[in-house]
């Protein structure tokens, strides 16, 4: 990622990162990701108050708290965000609070009137990318507890004439 080019942002996108229970330490290339990156979005599950102070150190940081983060973290973060990054808006929530429906669509539902165009979530652990309705749909899974995945992952949002995500895979470190 360059950060010379202002009409383009990039945006570092990650949840579920359990640190210090799963990871000590960010992998070399999401280090550099973060370093570069214009603005960072976490969707909640850092656990640690350290753990999040840890990852502003790399830029603006925009966050929710998760079901797994510590009493200080739920107080110190709201529970969904709504930012918007000049003519692009987008809702960020960890996706655990609701009954009977899936990740995914809780996080839609916390939404439902607020006319984003994108929705970022956690929880699940699962990378996901898909767009409905205009809607880009978007977890980019964990850095550092892949649980069922194949491989480990975060996000990279990209903000110029249109919004686009993409997901960095990788294995163990």
């Amino acid at each position: 990622m360059d950060k010379r080019d202002r009409s383009v942002m990039k945006i570092a996108v990650l949840s579920d990162t359990h640190f210090p229970k799963r990871r000590k330490a960010f992998p070399p290339q999401l280090e550099r990701d973060l370093a570069q990156a214009d603005a960072i979005i976490h969707a909640g599950d850092f656990l640690t108050v350290e753990a999040f102070r840890e990852l502003q150190k790399y830029g603006p940081l925009h966050a929710v708290y998760g079901n797994g983060d510590c009493t200080e973290l739920k107080e110190l973060l709201p529970g969904k965000l709504m930012l918007e990054f000049g003519r692009f808006r987008v809702g960020v929530v960890h996706g655990h609070e609701g009954r009977g429906a899936s990740t995914e669509k809780r996080a839609l539902n916390a939404f439902k009137n607020h006319k984003p165009d994108c929705v970022i979530f956690g929880h699940s652990h699962i990378p996901i990318k898909k767009e409905q309705d205009g809607l880009l749909i978007f977890n980019p899974g964990s850095p550092s507890d892949k649980r069922r995945q194949p491989l480990f992952s975060y996000g990279i949002l990209t903000l110029g004439d249109k919004l686009t995500a993409e997901h960095v895979f990788f294995g163990p470190q």
